[in-house]
């Protein structure tokens, strides 16, 4: 029972955030970034192909404050691509993961699965 107990804890869980990205265009996206508001630790990828999808996670350890993930890109036109939204406090994500949808002309995104 105390090892049930203490593994649904939040102290064995790291602090963080799980991101999808799904390039629904039909170019591919370069110097895609995914990071927070305080900016102490950013996901970089390189390159997602139309129709590819990545997934990584976002540790926030270092994040003590409150704020708001950004993601930024650049389209195959060069235009880059900043979207901000979503919300964490005390440095903790209220969510578990985020799913971002690139279109061609915009992006959506969507938060869920409480994190606390």
């Amino acid at each position: 029972m105390i090892i049930l107990t203490l593994n649904s804890c939040s102290l064995f869980k790291e602090k963080g955030i799980e991101m999808e990205i799904k390039n629904n265009s039909n170019k591919p996206i370069t110097d895609v970034e995914f990071t927070t508001s305080e900016r102490l630790e950013v996901i970089k990828i390189d390159r997602i192909q139309p129709n590819e999808s990545v997934t990584e996670f976002l540790s926030m350890v270092q994040n003590k404050s409150d704020g708001f993930y950004w993601l930024t890109f650049t389209r195959s036109d060069g235009k880059k691509e900043i979207s901000g939204g979503g919300y964490y406090t005390n440095g903790e994500s209220l969510d578990k993961w985020v799913k971002f949808e690139i279109k061609s002309d915009t992006t959506f995104y969507k938060f869920s699965g409480t994190g606390y």
